[in-house]
């Protein structure tokens, strides 16, 4: 068993290189600001919350909107609205109808703020706050999860991430995950530098020179590995 992280309060980064894992989606020219940087970590924080939220309405943690032969048609992000304050915005969806129906086409930009970028520029519609997909990570296996089956613990399993490129916030699109494969590329709101929702509810920062080989130990639910956390945490 992992032992267990305390969180700690964001603190203004200073920018460095950036590693060959970690590229931003669009340099800025004046380093992150303790303000972005925190307005970030909130958002994570309001998603992490309506994850839980979700799981204590339905007894398990359910991720995009899929037909009923299991295809994906909308996001996680479109799931969590209800629990987002953001419950007549559901309501107008077609939830039998991909994302890029006609009917759904026309919420793109009805993005909530939550979901909105903090700091770099993307198109309208677009976010960076994404999830891990694949075996072995949160939403792999199976499509619902229940706390109590993330044996790696809560507190050390990455639930949301702010990836390295934005993708459209109703597209049930995120982080590809293959433990023999090198990480997608993460960090595009801070020039390298991001943050991490645990399943727990509690959100850290990741280093800049991240060892990629310890982040995968924090995207696995039940990998049962021993996570060094000088090499992940600010």
């Amino acid at each position: 068993m992992r032992t267990p992280w305390l969180w700690t309060p964001a603190l203004l980064v200073p920018t460095a290189l950036v590693s060959a894992l970690v590229v931003p989606a669009g340099a800025q020219d004046e380093p992150p600001s303790l303000k972005e940087l925190t307005l970030s970590s909130n958002n994570l924080k309001q998603i992490a919350l309506a994850f839980h939220n979700l799981h204590d309405t339905n007894g398990k943690i359910t991720g995009n909107v899929v037909d009923k032969d299991g295809k994906p048609l909308l996001s996680w992000r479109v799931t969590l609205l209800p629990y987002l304050e953001e419950g007549e915005l559901y309501k107008q969806f077609k939830l039998d109808e991909p994302w890029d129906s006609d009917a759904n086409k026309k919420l793109i930009e009805k993005m909530p703020k939550v979901y909105a970028p903090v700091r770099v520029k993307a198109k309208a519609g677009e976010t960076f706050y994404q999830t891990f997909t694949g075996k072995g990570a949160l939403f792999g296996d199976k499509a619902d999860i229940k706390l109590t089956e993330i044996t790696d613990g809560t507190s050390n399993t990455v639930l949301a991430v702010e990836a390295g490129d934005p993708v459209i916030w109703t597209k049930p699109a995120d982080l590809p995950f293959d433990e023999q494969k090198p990480l997608p590329k993460l960090g595009g709101l801070f020039d390298g530098v991001f943050n991490v929702a645990l399943c727990d509810g509690s959100v850290r920062r990741v280093r800049r020179k991240l060892d990629p080989d310890e982040f995968k130990k924090a995207i696995t639910v039940a990998g049962g590995e021993i996570i060094d956390e000088k090499k992940l945490w600010k």
